[in-house]
């Protein structure tokens, strides 16, 4: 058996840990970027299991406009860690939306302007699967409410509001879906390319 026997499932237990890690600050950041309920359970869930890192951070970097940047600066640190840890097991290069980001020749400058590229990638998804899950929803059990299905609607509306405003319902037919997930994936293929290119040449 070749050296990658143990190595792989190894970077995809990091790989995966770091990202949920990343994908609940982030989350953290938009819910209250975004206003949503905090009395909600998964709200509560999400807040508890990342102020232990974001309390000293905050202390440091003081919010801005209300946002919580010391969340975003907090997803930078993590990522570069993640990145300098698959580094150290051999592995050089990451992929974020289709793109190969070259991690094992980069310098800490670099490896910053990645995790941008895959925060920003992150976001965009985030905003994919709410909606992409809110559609389903409205399949499968239309009508319904729970606790996730308010925070799904919190993170899809920002995106399909100014859409549907455009784009109204036709027949009773609601579009705005299909055009908010093509438009969050052309931005992603516009966006992140060129995050990562500015990356491998500084």
């Amino acid at each position: 058996m070749g050296s990658t026997y143990l190595t792989s499932p190894l970077l995809l237990i990091i790989n995966t840990l770091f990202d949920l890690y990343v994908l609940l600050v982030l989350l953290r950041f938009m819910l209250q970027m975004f206003r949503a309920d905090f009395y909600n359970p998964i709200s509560q869930f999400v807040v508890r299991v990342t102020t232990p890192p974001l309390k000293p951070l905050r202390r440091l970097i003081p919010g801005i406009g209300g946002q919580d940047i010391a969340a975003l600066v907090l997803c930078m640190l993590i990522l570069t860690i993640k990145y300098y840890i698959l580094r150290a097991l051999g592995s050089n290069a990451i992929e974020i939306v289709n793109v190969l980001a070259p991690i094992g020749a980069l310098h800490i400058g670099s490896l910053l302007i990645v995790a941008v590229a895959d925060i920003v990638a992150l976001f965009l998804n985030i905003f994919l699967f709410a909606i992409i899950i809110m559609v389903i929803l409205s399949w499968i059990n239309p009508g319904a409410y729970n606790p996730a299905i308010g925070l799904i609607m919190t993170l899809s509306n920002p995106v399909l509001r100014p859409i549907r405003r455009f784009i109204p319902p036709l027949g009773g037919l609601d579009l705005s879906p299909l055009f908010a997930i093509l438009a969050l994936m052309v931005v992603k293929m516009l966006l992140i390319p060129p995050i990562v290119f500015v990356a491998t040449r500084l």
